[in-house]
């Protein structure tokens, strides 16, 4: 009976973290729900649950009119209440919560896993974002959003550095912008499918170059080690490399790489060895039917590499719908599982499918990936609005 019982003490350990991060965290300041007043968990008329003290920031001051940071459903601050449950579940799980600043940090504890170790952005400062990239040369993060200056730069600590590509009509705007990359010399390059094309700007957010009238779809845009941009087009089946010089704004080449793929969106470079995987999404053929397949290529475009939803269902208990892939330092293969809000890796594309999950905890809906040079882990979570960077904890 103690044996029972003690082996039962990690998954209840477990169980208390999952919910301190998917229930008792409050979605736009990532703080922890309590019952002092400014930490209270409140409804909104949606279903949503926020802090009081968001519900004030986000409430007109006057009118106290604001919107759901989630689904923008209009209401008033004094339209609100406590989200009693969660109230509940604070008492009941009582000492078992660690201290609120830790909230957000919650992972599998064990040797080399990843675990969160800040999180930045929050509804407001990004408006659900859809590409993340990393400048090489400076550190810093570049996030496409739908807020009203559509690329907004971050520097390492989290800090908004620097914003632009401005909400319009303009040949000049960015009026939908799917994913982002940025060169070896700190050029910007951003998928707008508003008018399907590539934009890239300067560091400084001054337009160098328009691509439109070539691409049916731009969506995933990465770079390679030689400063080439990759690109899919998702509604050609596509995918292009394409020689550009930066410093004059001129597109020199497109070669198309690969054709008769099947909705290509994202694409990541490995700068290891210039293998080139593609994210697959297919067109769903019912309700509820989604499949994904992962692609990888060497760098003269041999496909060494392939696993789809099928493949991996039979490594894996539950159902991976993939929707962003990336390299690691050694060449494993990334992607993020909106299914099960997890990040996993699939190994080398010749050793496919090794499947290891990387974080199980404390993501909502991860949209892009990337990692630093110091190995930490940029993850997108587009469902609350932030990058969350994951380390690696060696115990």
């Amino acid at each position: 009976m103690g044996a029972e019982t003690s082996g039962s003490e990690p998954a209840l350990r477990e169980l208390v973290r999952e919910a301190e991060t998917s229930l008792l965290e409050c979605k736009v300041c990532f703080e922890r729900f309590g019952h002092r007043q400014q930490r209270r968990p409140r409804n909104l008329p949606c279903g949503h649950v926020v802090c009081l003290a968001c519900v004030a920031a986000l409430a007109h001051p006057r009118t106290l009119a604001l919107e759901c940071p989630f689904c923008r459903r209009a209401c008033r601050g004094c339209d609100t209440s406590d989200c009693l449950p969660v109230l509940h579940l604070l008492e009941l799980l009582g000492s078992a919560l660690r201290p609120a600043p830790a909230a957000h940090r919650s992972a599998p504890c064990g040797p080399g896993t990843l675990i969160c170790h800040h999180a930045f952005g929050g509804w407001g400062t990004l408006v659900n974002p859809t590409g993340l990239a990393l400048c090489p040369k400076t550190g810093r993060v570049v996030v496409v959003h739908d807020g009203e200056r559509r690329v907004k730069i971050f520097d390492s600590g989290g800090g908004c550095a620097h914003q632009f590509g401005e909400k319009g009509d303009a040949a000049q705007d960015v009026k939908y912008p799917l994913d982002v990359t940025v060169t070896n010399d700190c050029h910007v390059v951003v998928t707008d499918a508003g008018d399907r094309s590539i934009k890239v700007f300067d560091f400084f957010g001054q337009i160098k170059l328009i691509i439109g009238g070539q691409f049916s779809l731009p969506w995933g845009v990465d770079i390679t080690s030689q400063n080439g941009v990759v690109v899919t087009d998702a509604e050609a089946g596509s995918l292009h490399l394409l020689e550009v010089d930066f410093l004059e704004g001129v597109l020199r080449r497109t070669e198309r790489l690969q054709a008769h793929l099947c909705s290509p969106r994202c694409v990541a470079v490995s700068w290891l060895t210039g293998a080139i995987a593609v994210l697959e999404r297919p067109l769903a053929l019912g309700i509820g039917v989604c499949s994904t397949t992962v692609k990888v290529f060497s760098a003269s475009m041999q496909l060494i590499g392939q696993v789809d939803t099928f493949g991996l269902s039979l490594f894996f208990p539950s159902k991976i719908t993939a929707s962003a892939v990336t390299f690691d330092h050694q060449g494993n293969v990334i992607v993020a599982d909106t299914s099960s809000q997890a990040v996993l890796c699939l190994g080398k594309p010749e050793e496919f499918p090794v499947l290891k999950p990387i974080i199980t905890h404390g993501l909502s809906h991860p949209v892009a990936l990337t990692f630093t040079k110091e190995n930490s882990l940029l993850v997108l979570d587009s469902a609350a609005h932030s990058v969350k960077v994951y380390k690696v904890d060696w115990g």
